[in-house]
């Protein structure tokens, strides 16, 4: 039956402790009972969990599907510094892959939900020199995993709005063509006119009824400018709720009261923050971001391209890096990194997962004594559970 499951002998967190296993039904797509040796419906397919740990499903609220190498020959680093090196090296090198952008997306997607994923949001590289083509690429392996993770896709501005005549028309025809957000960089860093880049930004977003999702890079008073400057355009249209400022490194620039300040103003607009735990950033302040109230997500960002060697497909993995960057030790604060990577993150997505009955069927199954150790492990995911259906166990996409 569609979206009807029994998991045998889990954990659910964050009651793993010396607990003992338990079954989970999902019925229709949605948690819909917990206890011992549950007896399936007839007709219903049985899982074996294995004694394993039981958390919501992964969500990557920051991936760049359409730039990844994830499963082809290595290739050297040899961008330039800055981000207009990093730019310019990708623009030189991806016609050059040695499969299309389709089925890049099409093989990291699957090994993200491999790992456990079943929520992603994938910017899409819209510019003059790639036209749509990296949109239609991300859009295909959205098509290609249908029905194992829900996939929200991003037109995503890498080069700049206002930088190269033609973009912004180029947006709204991604937009037309399935876009789910729109996307901006750096209106002021990078583009040199953060009025007239969030004009076009917002303008489409309140044009074609989507969400909004900005790469925000600049650092200190720059970048708290263009928080507060965001935060005004939110509220001038009304968009609490659907706008999203990623990577948001002004937070971790700045001194405590203007963070604060910062803090405060996006839960009062509700606008998302999503991080990558990046390796040469300071880390953002989670506690103070989650006491306030801002949804919170984590996401993988480039996976083995033109930008970085780094990044696996494995949202777990990521976990990990995001405890690591953070100095965590104690177990409540690995399972927060858990939480920003599972529940937080589809909240980002505007969707609620949990462990609870009622809860959709969106799952997975890590081996571990406790959360923190699972997260320090990293096995193979036992089994991944997507509206109710098993869409991967031991690794492997089913």
């Amino acid at each position: 039956m569609t979206g009807d499951l029994l998991i045998r002998s889990v954990r659910p967190w964050p009651n793993v402790p010396g607990t003992p296993p338990v079954d989970v039904l999902c019925e229709d797509g949605r948690v819909a009972a917990f206890g011992a040796d549950v007896d399936p419906p007839p007709g219903v397919a049985v899982v074996d969990g294995r004694g394993g740990v039981l958390l919501p499903a992964f969500t990557d609220a920051h991936a760049h599907l359409d730039s990844t190498r994830l499963g082809l020959p290595f290739r050297p680093h040899s961008a330039d510094e800055g981000l207009a090196g990093l730019i310019d090296n990708d623009r030189r090198h991806w016609r050059s892959a040695e499969a299309s952008v389709a089925e890049r997306a099409t093989h990291t997607l699957g090994r993200t939900i491999a790992s456990g994923a079943t929520h992603v949001r994938s910017h899409a590289q819209v510019d003059v020199d790639s036209g749509l083509e990296k949109l239609e690429g991300v859009l295909a392996a959205r098509e290609a995993h249908a029905g194992r993770a829900h996939v929200e896709v991003v037109a995503f501005p890498q080069c700049g709005i206002l930088r190269e005549k033609g973009t912004a028309e180029l947006l709204d025809a991604a937009l037309r063509a399935g876009a789910d957000l729109v996307g901006g960089l750096d209106p002021a860093g990078y583009d040199r006119d953060p009025v007239r880049h969030l004009d076009v930004v917002f303008g489409l977003a309140e044009k074609h009824q989507r969400g909004v999702d900005v790469h925000l890079h600049d650092a200190g008073t720059l970048g708290a400018f263009q928080v507060e400057l965001i935060c005004e355009r939110v509220s001038a249209l009304g968009m609490r709720g659907k706008v999203t400022i990623s990577h948001a490194f002004a937070l971790s620039g700045v001194d405590d009261s203007r963070r604060t300040e910062l803090v405060e103003l996006l839960a009062e607009h509700d606008v998302a923050v999503t991080t990558v735990a990046p390796g040469v950033r300071e880390p953002l302040p989670l506690r103070q971001l989650r006491w306030a109230g801002v949804r919170l997500g984590l996401g993988q960002d480039g996976i083995r391209d033109y930008w970085s060697p780094y990044g696996n497909g494995d949202m777990l993995d990521r976990t990990w890096q995001l405890a690591y960057r953070n100095g965590f030790r104690r177990d409540e604060l690995v399972e927060m990194c858990v939480d920003i990577a599972t529940r937080g993150g589809a909240a980002v997505m505007g969707k609620a997962l949990g462990l609870t009955e009622g809860s959709p069927a969106e799952l997975v199954v890590v081996p571990g004594d406790t959360v923190t150790a699972a997260v320090m492990d990293r096995a193979p995911r036992t089994v991944v559970v997507h509206e109710g259906r098993v869409v991967a166990a031991g690794g492997e996409v089913v």
